[in-house]
């Protein structure tokens, strides 16, 4: 039964105090008030510390990510949309379906409730359009100075079609590498925001749900080996760990990698390479040549896919050393990631 309150929470003027978590009648009614209306859903609704769910045929995926990003709001989207999204994404590089979704969330004290809302408004738009609900969560608050806003972690449950295997360590030689759109838009959208940049064409985050686009590579039977989105590190440290996974190397094409002038300006000013720029709307795909026209199709007639290109093939290299052939027609080394690029951009 809905409890009734004094007073209603002050969304326009109010902030989270210390008492929103602690567990009493604030907290509860911020959790009233403002996440079960927005998530509203038969589980949720239980009202229970867990979600009762029903009973799934077949292999279960989970996955779990932490969201850290700073700001909190940036062209194209934000840390709620972004937590579930890269939640999502996780699960559906494992070929599963994702199925649900608990949120957990760090306040800090003083963080304005408009603001929450706003996030939690973004968060719930992005669960319906993936049809994949928030069923549980959690909220904890820290002192003032001791977080910065809100932190959220989502986890996901999913589940693979019976016979289906995906994994890092199928990649063989012979097989064609394939990228669902341009890279760098995520990470370069939170920089450009953070040094007050402008271009003729904005930079905008490419953070969106993935698992429609997987569900219809996989119903197309082409042999797909690996699928990863290449989020921190960018494509070259995730193409970089396939290759030590699955013990080979690989030999991009500079020419055929996708990148939006903007992106590639803005890499070259602050001196960047977007190779390793993050990306949160975007898949990597390694597939048996003889289906790489088959998968092209299929994704390229789905809205997330339009740009998919075939960016290099999977070499025998003992050494797994990933390399890429310029536009000038030479040859460059792509390495790992050494460091950290861009903090706090997801």
């Amino acid at each position: 039964m809905k409890k009734s309150y004094t007073r209603s929470l002050d969304i326009k003027h109010g902030c989270v105090d210390m008492s929103h978590g602690s567990g009493g009648r604030s907290m509860a009614q911020l959790i009233e008030e403002l996440f079960s209306q927005a998530f509203n859903n038969e589980y949720l609704s239980q009202g229970n510390d867990g979600a009762l769910l029903p009973s799934i045929k077949g292999q279960l995926v989970m996955a779990t990510d932490s969201h850290v990003v700073s700001p909190l709001f940036f062209a194209g989207g934000d840390i709620g949309c972004l937590a579930v999204h890269g939640t999502i994404n996780d699960v559906a590089m494992m070929g599963a379906q994702p199925l649900y979704l608990a949120a957990s969330f760090i306040l800090e004290e003083g963080f304005p409730l408009v603001d929450l809302q706003r996030i939690v408004a973004s968060m719930a738009k992005a669960s319906i359009e993936a049809g994949v609900p928030i069923v549980t969560g959690d909220t904890k608050v820290v002192e003032k100075g001791k977080g910065d806003g809100v932190f959220i972690t989502t986890t996901g449950i999913g589940v693979v079609r019976d016979g289906l295997m995906l994994s890092g360590d199928l990649a063989r030689p012979g097989d064609k590498i394939l990228l669902s759109g341009t890279i760098g838009d995520h990470g370069m959208a939170i920089m450009t925001q953070r040094e007050g940049m402008t271009f003729d064409t904005p930079i905008i985050s490419d953070t969106a749900a993935l698992h429609g686009l997987v569900s219809a590579m996989l119903n197309c039977g082409a042999v797909i080996k690996t699928l990863r989105d290449p989020t921190r590190g960018g494509l070259a440290t995730t193409l970089n760990e396939i290759a030590k996974q699955s013990g080979v190397g690989m030999l991009l094409q500079e020419a055929t990698i996708p990148v939006n002038a903007a992106v590639e300006a803005a890499c070259e000013f602050i001196g960047l390479d977007p190779l390793y720029v993050a990306n949160e709307g975007k898949l990597i795909a390694i597939c048996a040549p003889q289906d790489v026209e088959k998968l092209l199709q299929v994704m390229h007639e789905h809205p997330l896919g339009v740009q998919t290109a075939v960016i290099g093939e999977v070499l025998e290299d003992t050494h797994h050393f990933v390399q890429m052939v310029t536009k000038l027609g030479g040859r460059r080394m792509v390495d790992w990631l050494a460091g950290e690029q861009l903090p706090r951009i997801c």
